[in-house]
């Protein structure tokens, strides 16, 4: 045994409903995907897929396309070895690589049916990484001391007491019979379904990897082999848009069937006009319900309203270049950057004229101080969304279902600029805002919760 284990609110939840009862209802026609969705194994050969272990994708994606090819060809002579088509079911004999997908993955609904055997021990990595467990749950199969009681479907490389690690029910059909998974993966947020119980809520997959980086925005989905014979079949992907991804993780996960922004939460912008702001409002405007600067104008609107610890959920829709900022306990006057708490950058990454900015400066940072991971926001032009949460001298930011920034401001010791310009980073409380550099990103959906 190895270490490795490892449409709005109702609106959704509802056409999650209709396609969960249509893949049922289609799992009849084996390797027939249901409406939406893509076989991504054809039930008749090996084709779009690889072999692969336990590596981190960001490797051999960093490759040349030539070593990259020559890794992907070596590999297809293990894949043959140990992986077959039989009857239209995928089968394994328990050992060599893992089939991988040709295909890197963002975020996507997966369906998949497998039938492994007593003791046995596999699992499926999302975007490369390990993974949604499958074990013998029995006491016979000698796992339990390591969580085989509690049953498949947990994401087993998660920390120990992170949120996921466990599965919340023990859902596992007897040996022989076949056990279904639905696996929705928004960022790096993950929910799953065994035998259409919930078993994992809305959890952050970890980087086994490295666990100070989050997991990659695209990579391949990977099946695990471990020691014993398993079988595959149903296996069907529909990716998801940005559109349904935001709902999606404004809600919650697709399991919270109360729609809105959650428990708590507030709107502070309603759409229409800047009541309930304070600032430069004349240098703003509402555009179909968005909030954005006017040309060529700026500077930070704030909320009237002041606050210590809080969490912020927003979209926000940048243009080309497009640059502004999220206010932080700002003091109602002067350069929120180095006054308030700190600027969090709203920031087009991909502008050939932000190219060498310092690592602080780019999307989702705290300006200045502390710098967010990179490669997490949508295309311009398409929705992004936003949650921030500041407690105490602590600043979180999850990009589009990902992490970014966790970061406590007071530890930090080396600064873009002398560490007195930043004379407002320990403030406790202040407003919350928009500092705009004159381009015209819009935000809406904008939803505040005061932390006790």
């Amino acid at each position: 045994m190895t270490s490795v284990r490892r449409m709005t609110g109702l609106v959704v939840v509802a056409v999650m409903m209709v396609v969960g009862s249509g893949v049922q209802a289609a799992h009849h026609k084996l390797n027939k995907p249901p409406k939406g969705f893509t076989a991504i194994f054809n039930g008749k050969d090996l084709s779009g897929w690889w072999g692969a272990g336990t590596e981190d994708p960001r490797k051999y994606m960093a490759l040349s396309p030539e070593k990259f090819a020559a890794k992907k060809a070596k590999s297809l002579g293990n894949v043959k070895k140990h992986w077959r088509v039989e009857k239209g079911e995928l089968v394994n004999d328990g050992k060599g690589l893992y089939l991988t997908t040709e295909k890197n993955y963002g975020d996507f609904e997966l369906l998949i049916d497998y039938r492994t055997v007593a003791k046995a021990d596999s699992g499926i990595y999302l975007r490369g990484v390990p993974q949604v467990q499958i074990w013998d749950t029995t006491k016979a199969g000698g796992k339990w001391k390591i969580g085989a009681d509690k049953g498949s479907g947990g994401l087993w490389n998660n920390s120990k007491g992170a949120a996921g690690k466990d599965p919340l029910v023990l859902a596992d059909k007897p040996f022989g019979q076949w056990n279904r998974f639905r696996i929705v993966m928004v960022g790096e947020r993950v929910t799953i379904y065994l035998n259409g119980k919930l078993v994992v809520n809305h959890a952050r997959l970890e980087n086994y990897f490295k666990r100070t980086l989050p997991v990659l925005a695209k990579a391949p989905i990977q099946l695990q082999t471990h020691g014993g014979e398993i079988r595959w079949r149903n296996v069907f992907l529909r990716e998801i848009g940005s559109e349904e991804a935001n709902n999606i993780l404004r809600q919650g996960g697709i399991a919270n069937a109360e729609g809105g922004a959650g428990k708590g939460f507030k709107s502070i912008f309603n759409g229409k006009d800047m009541a309930g702001w304070a600032g430069p409002v004349d240098n703003y405007q509402v555009v179909d319900g968005t909030i954005q600067c006017k040309p060529r104008k700026g500077g930070t609107i704030y909320t009237k309203e002041s606050y210590g610890d809080f969490a912020v959920k927003l979209e926000f829709k940048l243009p080309k270049g497009g640059n502004n900022g999220l206010a932080i306990r700002y003091p109602g006057g002067g350069d929120t950057a180095y006054v308030g708490m700190c600027e969090l950058q709203v920031l087009d990454n991909t502008a050939k004229g932000y190219a060498k900015l310092d690592p602080r400066q780019y999307h989702g940072s705290a300006y200045g101080q502390a710098a967010a991971h990179r490669g997490y926001l949508r295309p311009v032009g398409e929705w992004n969304y936003q949650e921030v949460t500041v407690v105490g001298t602590t600043i979180k930011v999850e990009l589009n279902g990902t992490v970014i920034l966790n970061t406590d401001l007071a530890k930090i010791k080396k600064f873009m600029y002398p560490e007195k310009k930043f004379k407002g980073r320990l403030k406790k409380e202040g407003h919350f805002g928009f500092a705009g550099h004159g381009s015209a990103v819009q935000f809406r959906q904008v939803y505040l919760k005061k932390i006790k």
